[in-house]
């Protein structure tokens, strides 16, 4: 893999409306495991609030195994979206990483109501080590949840 090219790839997911973000996915998003980096490096570079949503969705099914998809999501739960930060919060719960709790707890008390339910609701899912939790706030078993990978339709 060439990483200047792959770099810029990435870089091309910085767009402002979905289409031409799906359309820059169309070359990358086979890639997998490798991109991870690449993603985490540009999330915090990227201007478009979307782009940095779409970048967490990606590497979020990642996030059980890998330390550096893992660390994207807890630094993005401070974005200024309240949709990347939604996002974030979806990431750590699918991680079902215990060490995501203390910064999402913090989340507790934020201003945003979706910021702090979707933080209250990773916290329950992490608890309960079940991330469809996540979605099914009310443990009804019914809601289930997993990732699809960005661009596809």
């Amino acid at each position: 893999m060439d990483e200047n090219r792959t770099r810029k790839l990435v870089q091309a997911l910085d767009t402002p409306t979905s289409a031409d973000m799906d359309a820059a996915w169309e070359p990358i998003r086979a890639i997998g495991a490798p991109l991870i980096p690449f993603l985490a490096e540009f999330l915090p570079k990227a201007k478009n609030w979307l782009c940095r949503a779409s970048l967490l969705t990606y590497l979020g099914p990642y996030s059980r195994e890998s330390d550096v998809a893992f660390a994207a999501g807890l630094a993005a739960l401070n974005d200024k979206s309240k949709a990347v930060r939604y996002s974030a919060c979806e990431l750590c719960a699918y991680s079902l990483r215990k060490e995501a709790i203390p910064p999402l707890q913090v989340l507790l008390g934020h201003s945003d109501p979706l910021t702090s339910s979707a933080a209250a609701a990773a916290i329950d899912a992490i608890t309960h080590r079940n991330h469809h939790y996540f979605r099914d706030r009310d443990h009804s078993g019914v809601v289930r949840w997993d990732y699809v990978s960005p661009g596809l339709t």
